[in-house]
């Protein structure tokens, strides 16, 4: 022992220490290891089954946005993209053209020495006449056999199976007609091919288009959210692998051949020649990581029909006009108006033309400006080491630098992931990590949490029968007794009121009036709350709520507009149930109609009353015209009427999800500004063909009623009246519709034309 330094009182005190180490260990394990554990356990199984994939995608997709407005990158000189937009549809008439437009093209950008021209546009079909078919052909030759020597690509796409039945549009590999083509398969492919996107077909341009021009797939499945994130730069047919437009696009810019180029999966694509020296990372499916940097406007976009216009005046003219520079350039075609079939989601906008996925792959691919994801594992166990210091660290601290550590960690993380993937391309898969932290900082605060539970409980019993649960948490989370007074905060108003309810009271008596207004106002009541609404108030029959207070609610006016629709189907399916009743009920409840009116703007929310009773509600001149809209729909034959302001909400984050009708311009009783108002006709799934067809003659009519065309008026008036969703002595309750009302208006008109200032704006005479 003293060889070693110990000294028998030393021994003593390392087997104390041992033994209060052994015995504090199931305590310490118990107390920090196994709530760490647990914590990033379940975030890591959340994480590895995909549970928390949305939230890591909008992540990156925020970061991305982020980055493309903060740190401007100019795209690549070499790639244009050539959209076909709404000034080409203009110019051109409907889509798809003739084909001889696209041959044409072709003849003009190869005299401008355009080295590659991809089309991210499927001509699949052959052309009803033909002559087009062929015009475009020569086309592709002419182009090929000019000095620039240009390269014409054409899209195909995979096929699982012809369908039974149909005449067969698929084609294997081996077949003549893809032997006849200029389809090219990669020679040198390692790895494990069934990993590779596959199809048992393949759809090649129709006729001679296919053997005129190269080929490349134009597969690119979305992810799970719906964006392309991975575009697969390989695609299998059978066991021969072929490349996608965008790599093909690349080795035409490069002159490379099949034989010059190698699929190693799972590491990258080597294109060797004399000239170029390509390594361009893919995964082990020969997916590509698309670095999204460039969006519509900053992607050398040009209109096609511009293009055309001014090559044709140059070339064909001989005149002098200023062109775009196409020398030596990758010329990627495709769809970016709004109404073509080309679009779908992206990290920039829900709504993004696809051929932008191309061309931000081929960026990428030109300016070696890779995206790479970070391995998790080191981060993982990074944030278990850091959750579990946080864990002792602050066991017996004050809140407040418990609270300091458990969000500033997590925000500097997100600061990181920011920086590495603004100056580095390096995605940081977080999400997962810092749930099990927080996860495990929150379980630190439970004990506190629950002596604060215990007076929220407290506090609820005393008041909750009084005033909303909504309310109540927002009391408790102040922290101050509530007071008079308010503050501005964007909202949707929401009013609903019984049509013709005076008569209700006559023909029932106070005793089943009370009875059926309960249950309706039950049944509307749920709805609102179940769509995130707060009730303000009942007054008789009519129901006030508000959407996006007292808890903000970004989507409040599409959650108003779904309840609004939502509300009109249950009053359908009461209306049934009283009917079936029997003589419970007299007629008139059988046709009951409800009315409402949203209006969404920056109203007053807050306590209004007096100091000793006041009531949490909205008041302003955005409230008293969502207001205006419930009563004002009687005039306009509808049940459900909003402002402009709330279908733009609404769309704005809900799309296309809610239908609406424009009813033109009125100025409201007590305002002088005109308000251009709108029907909600229903949710999209509900709205059947046949009223569809009825919007799209009534909007027809409503133009010409604007441009004083009586006459065309009236007709489509006429024609969309037999087709309105509500018609009198049809729909219970309905005593017009819009189609109805403007026929009257109209003929009031062509019997009386208004003054030459008319402006088509509509004076309501009623509140």
């Amino acid at each position: 022992m003293h060889r070693l330094g110990f000294t028998s009182e030393g021994g003593a005190g390392l087997t104390g220490f041992l033994r209060k180490l052994i015995k504090s260990l199931p305590k310490f394990l118990r107390e920090y290891v196994l709530p760490a554990t647990v914590a990033f356990g379940l975030a890591f199984g959340l994480a590895h089954y995909g549970w928390l994939d949305r939230i890591e995608y909008m992540t990156i997709d925020a970061l991305t946005r982020l980055r493309a407005s903060w740190t401007k990158r100019a795209p690549n000189a070499q790639l244009a993209v050539i959209g076909v937009g709404e000034l080409s549809l203009k110019k051109f008439g409907r889509w798809p053209w003739s084909r001889e437009v696209h041959g044409d093209f072709l003849r003009l950008v190869s005299v401008a020495d355009a080295r590659v021209v991809t089309w991210d546009i499927l001509f699949i079909e052959p052309s009803r006449k033909p002559e087009e078919d062929a015009h475009f052909v020569e086309g592709v030759r002419i182009a090929r056999e000019t000095d620039a020597k240009t390269t014409v690509i054409f899209g195909a796409k995979g096929l699982k199976a012809n369908k039974p039945g149909e005449i067969d549009v698929g084609v294997t590999s081996g077949s003549d007609i893809a032997k006849a083509s200029k389809l090219q398969p990669m020679l040198k492919v390692e790895g494990d091919r069934t990993l590779i996107l596959s199809a048992e077909l393949m759809q090649l341009p129709a006729g001679e288009l296919g053997q005129s021009a190269e080929i490349a797939f134009v597969d690119a499945p979305p992810g799970r959210d719906g964006i392309r994130r991975l575009l697969p730069l390989v695609v299998r047919i059978g066991y021969m692998v072929y490349p996608t437009l965008s790599l093909k696009s690349l080795l035409e810019f490069w002159n490379a051949k099949p034989e010059d180029v190698t699929v190693r999966l799972g590491d990258a694509v080597v294109v060797e020649t004399p000239t170029v020296h390509q390594r361009i990372p893919i995964n082990k499916r020969g997916e590509f990581l698309i670095n999204y940097r460039h969006f519509t406007d900053d992607c050398n976009g040009v209109e096609y029909s511009d293009l055309f216009n001014r090559l044709y005046i140059r070339y064909a003219k001989g005149e002098e006009i200023v062109t775009p520079d196409l020398q030596g350039k990758i010329l990627l075609v495709g769809e970016v108006a709004d109404g073509l079939s080309d679009i779908g989601p992206s990290p920039f906008s829900p709504l993004t033309p696809l051929v932008l996925v191309h061309a931000n792959v081929i960026g990428n691919i030109l300016e070696g400006d890779y995206a790479r994801r970070a391995p998790v594992a080191p981060i993982w166990v990074c944030a278990f080491g850091l959750g579990l210091v946080g864990l002792m660290g602050f066991r017996k601290h004050h809140l407040l630098g418990h609270a300091i550590y458990s969000i500033g960690l997590p925000v500097a993380c997100v600061g990181a992931a920011y920086f590495s993937w603004v100056h580095w391309s390096l995605w940081l898969p977080l999400v997962g990590p810092i749930l099990g932290f927080i996860s495990l900082q929150i379980f630190e605060t439970g004990r506190r949490v629950v002596i604060e539970q215990q007076a929220k409980r407290e506090i609820k019993g005393m008041f909750g029968t009084y005033v909303s649960p909504e309310l109540v948490d927002k009391m408790i989370d102040s922290g101050t007794p509530p007071q008079l007074g308010g503050h501005d905060a964007e909202i949707t108003a929401y009013f609903s009121d019984i049509q013709a309810f005076s008569t209700f009271s006559e023909k029932l008596g106070p005793g089943p009036l009370v009875e059926l207004m309960n249950e309706y106002l039950t049944a509307v009541s749920d709805i609102v709350q179940e769509q995130g609404g707060a009730v303000d108030k009942y007054v008789g029959d009519m129901l006030m709520a508000m959407f996006g207070a007292p808890l903000p609610a970004p989507d409040h006016a599409l959650r108003a507009c779904v309840t609004s629709q939502l509300v009109q189907i249950k009053l359908g399916e009461l209306r049934a149930k009283w009917k079936a009743d029997g003589d419970t009920w007299p007629p008139i409840v059988w046709n009951m109609q409800t009315r409402i009116g949203l209006n969404s703007g920056v109203c007053m929310i807050g306590n209004m009353g007096s100091r000793t009773r006041f009531n949490y509600t909205m008041m302003g001149d955005n409230v008293n015209l969502a207001a205006r809209m419930e009563t004002g729909a009687k005039s306009w034959g509808v049940f459900s009427m909003a402002t402009e302001a709330t279908k733009l909400a609404c769309e704005n984050h809900g799309g296309d999800r809610v239908v609406f009708r424009q009813l033109g311009r009125i100025v409201v009783k007590g305002r002088s500004a005109a308000v251009p108002i709108y029907e909600i006709v229903g949710l999209k799934e509900h709205v059947p063909t046949e009223t569809r067809e009825c919007l799209g003659l009534f909007e027809e009519a409503l133009a010409k009623h604007y441009a004083r065309d009586w006459v065309g008026a009236i007709a489509l008036f006429e024609q969309s009246a037999l087709l309105e969703p509500n018609i009198p002595g049809k729909t219970p309750g309905v005593v017009s519709n819009p189609s109805l009302v403007y026929l009257d208006i109209t003929r009031q008109y062509q019997m009386e034309a208004p003054p030459e200032n008319w402006d088509g704006v509509y004076h309501m005479a009623q509140k």
